[in-house]
């Protein structure tokens, strides 16, 4: 079953995207901070990470880097509210594979993360 992680501080899309997801046949983990998903990545090793880009404590900009440094096969898709290009350049520069602006499309989201699981398989 393919892993994926949720990670945004609004509690609210967590727990949304977790079921959209599992009604898919995913298994979802979630994290409300970048510390928090930091500390789960290790463990449940998830193959797609949702990262939020505005988040309390380590920014997803920050949390992205260490992703990417010590796992650098995971696949990242930013979701961001704002759209920065700056942040979102940075984010590409910094090895994201996708980024999403909110509100999101659940139909391309899916496709999205369906498509990066793909490419890690082949």
């Amino acid at each position: 079953m393919p892993k994926i992680m949720v990670v945004d501080d609004e509690y609210e899309i967590c727990a949304f995207l977790k079921s959209f997801f599992e009604e898919r046949l995913y298994e979802v983990v979630t994290a409300i901070s970048g510390e928090e998903a930091l500390k789960k990545i290790e463990k449940e090793r998830p193959q797609v990470i949702l990262l939020d880009l505005k988040m309390p404590g380590k920014d997803g900009i920050e949390v992205l880097k260490e992703i990417k440094q010590r796992y650098p096969k995971i696949k990242v898709i930013m979701v961001t509210a704002v759209e920065t290009s700056d942040k979102i350049e940075q984010a590409i520069k910094l090895g994201a594979d996708n980024y999403i602006t909110k509100p999101l499309s659940l139909e391309y989201l899916e496709m999205d993360v369906k498509d990066k699981i793909t490419k890690l398989v082949e």
